[in-house]
């Protein structure tokens, strides 16, 4: 049985799930650097290359929750082979789009494509590896996590480099489709077809999708936008997006669930592992995805810096999370918790390191020398990262019931995409808040940007000391 032998194809088919993973997110941090081309390309102005970004973000954070319930209620691999299908499709129309409208447009059916496909890659852990092997099956998911957001600008600068800036940008989206269609047909033959049904299929609770989607949109759209207009009355939108998401809870927790078809379970919310580890996420990818993001900044627009050096000089980061995650992974069933407050240690150790070196070596030494003090910094950051992905993702789903793994996964998934958002809008903003003319000024408010992300990451370590107190106590 999976449950508890595995199934014997298990590693290939999550190693090319994982590939569709991977691509998925990697198109979240790989438009950053390509921005500037995709402008001179298409002559799209500052408000629509703004919607390029936001776009894709916006529908995949909508949706994960909604395609989890579809994939533990209509199959996994069906949903998953939907998702990469159209996510192949969608790649196809960004890189070849005419115009801006129609590149928005391609980049929000695109991210819809990937919030569907995403929670089914944790659910089919659930459903095809025996407890004791989830955590490496985690690991390598981790890594993927980890490798598409510190090496999108790496990747996205050497692309461009290639392509130029005609057609580098279009490169970068292009590349999706053969590596895509490769996934869709080893999916096919290494993913176990379903067994029969011995339940009805229930159907979706249209209301209560309804209501979490524009309650998710109406909480991320001012995070997105407000890079872009720096509008602080955008903050005004919370109000209505918590209303939505009250009224969800009350749908889902009346009518919802006399009706027998709820979209979320929200008892899974009493079992602690997994309600801390859904507010840890939100908290923690607040800080993680800021991090590399605001290290762009400083490095091109303080330090001058073309978009491949300053992804080169973030490849330390990247390869502390390829390293961190997978020997976090192993090391989870063995310690438990106790991986999850290590990595917290590293990873907060390291941001604080390196915010106080881009604040007290910005404009006393060359740029170049800034990048390698940043080295070590960002090196020891990326490490804890990586370590607190995999374990957090394993320990949440750890006493999850495998029949509602895409659903749980598809929730955890959301508060990641949240975190994405607001730890982007609020770090970026406390760094041209404080950014000068000059070198040491872009230090300086590199400094005080990576002390707000230092603060998210404390507020995680603070749940993971209580869940690690939890977990001996139990």
């Amino acid at each position: 049985m999976a449950e508890e032998q595995g199934d014997p194809r298990r590693w290939r088919a999550l190693a090319v799930c994982v590939a569709a993973l991977y691509i998925t997110l990697l198109d979240v941090s790989i438009v950053a650097v390509a921005l500037y081309s995709i402008g001179r390309g298409i002559g799209a102005d500052s408000a629509q290359l703004q919607w390029v970004v936001s776009g894709y973000a916006l529908a995949f954070g909508m949706v994960p929750i909604i395609g989890g319930r579809l994939g533990d209620d209509r199959g996994r691999r069906l949903m998953l082979l939907i998702g990469i299908g159209a996510f192949v499709v969608f790649s196809l129309g960004v890189g070849l789009a005419p115009s801006a409208g129609w590149l928005i447009a391609a980049r929000v059916l695109q991210g819809l494509a990937g919030g569907l496909l995403n929670p089914q890659v944790s659910g089919l852990v659930q459903q095809l590896f025996p407890v004791w092997e989830r955590g490496r099956a985690f690991g390598l998911i981790g890594t993927a996590v980890g490798l598409a957001t510190a090496t999108g600008p790496v990747l996205g600068g050497l692309i461009i480099a290639v392509g130029g800036d005609t057609y580098g940008w279009r490169l970068c989206f292009l590349i999706n489709v053969p590596i895509g269609i490769a996934a869709f047909v080893l999916c096919l033959r290494w993913l176990p077809a379903p067994g029969p049904r011995t339940t009805a299929v229930r159907r979706l609770d249209l209301p209560g999708a309804a209501l979490l989607a524009l309650g998710v949109f109406t909480l991320l759209l001012p995070a997105v936008q407000y890079d872009a207009a720096h509008d602080p009355r955008l903050l005004l939108l919370v109000l209505p997006a918590l209303a939505l998401l009250v009224a969800f809870v009350g749908w889902e927790r009346g009518p919802a669930r006399r009706r027998g078809h709820p979209l979320i379970d929200l008892g899974l919310f009493r079992i602690r592992s997994y309600s801390d580890g859904v507010l840890l996420a939100l908290l923690f990818f607040c800080a993680y995805t800021g991090t590399p993001l605001v290290l762009a900044l400083f490095l091109q627009e303080g330090l001058g810096f073309s978009p491949l050096a300053s992804g080169l000089a973030a490849s330390a980061y990247a390869l502390g999370a390829t390293v961190g995650a997978p020997v976090a992974g192993r090391l989870v069933p063995r310690i438990g918790h106790r991986v999850l407050v290590g990595g917290l240690v590293l990873f907060t150790v390291g941001v604080a390191a390196a915010g106080l070196t881009g604040a007290l070596a910005a404009g006393r030494v060359s740029p170049t020398a800034v990048a390698l003090l940043l080295a070590g910094p960002l090196l020891v950051a990326g490490l804890g990262g990586g370590s607190v992905i995999t374990p957090n993702q394993a320990l949440s789903l750890a006493e999850v019931d495998a029949r509602g793994g895409s659903t749980a996964g598809g929730t955890l998934q959301t508060s990641q995409r949240i975190g994405n958002a607001v730890g982007a809008a609020v770090i970026t903003a406390v760094f041209y808040a404080t950014a000068g003319g000059s070198q040491q000024q872009y230090g300086h408010a590199y400094g005080l940007a990576l002390a707000v992300s230092v603060g998210f990451a404390l507020a995680a370590f603070g749940l993971s000391l209580r869940g690690l107190r939890h977990a001996r106590e139990a």
